[in-house]
């Protein structure tokens, strides 16, 4: 397989994180670098940082949408191995939604909870691991929660649309 065909799964959440929620995205990316799946993230700290170290360990490929314009003064975790600097600011979530197959949030403040919106705006797959308690309206589906990082990552596999290959 090459890594054009390669799932993607974004692990999105808070920019600093306690040493729990660091523990729960390391395991989240271990996990998603063992199904061969690419990892993509905001490419900063926190859950951001724990999820590509773990996926880094694991011998996976990690991927950073970046606020950033220029590789100066541009603040990158070290496990990132490929980083886009977009110019975008926060406007880089869709970025983040649009090019992963599935999401994982992670605890997360107020931009997850962009990237949760988004992703459901465009029926893209998102799993809420330890992220926001959210009450929908009854027309519209319920989010997909997880307990653990392998049910988060199990689940958001399993909510990807397969392709055909024609």
């Amino acid at each position: 397989m090459t890594v054009r065909d390669r799932i993607i799964i974004g692990v999105m959440g808070a920019s600093a994180c306690d040493a729990a929620v660091d523990a729960l995205a390391a395991d989240v990316g271990r996990l998603i670098a063992k199904r061969g799946a690419v990892l993509l993230c905001g490419g900063r700290g926190g859950v951001m940082e724990a999820a590509a170290r773990g996926a880094n360990e694991a011998g996976g490929l990690t991927i950073g949408i970046l606020k950033d314009t220029h590789r100066k003064g541009c603040k990158v975790n070290p496990y990132i191995e490929i980083a886009l600097r977009t110019g975008l600011g926060d406007a880089r979530n869709w970025i983040n939604v649009c090019a992963a197959d599935a999401l994982i949030a992670i605890a997360g403040g107020w931009g997850t909870l962009s990237e949760i919106a988004l992703a459901k705006k465009i029926n893209k797959p998102v799993v809420l691991l330890g992220s926001w308690k959210l009450q929908a309206s009854p027309a519209v589906d319920p989010l997909p929660t997880a307990d653990t990082a392998e049910q988060a990552v199990e689940l958001a596999f399993s909510l990807i649309e397969p392709v055909d290959e024609a």
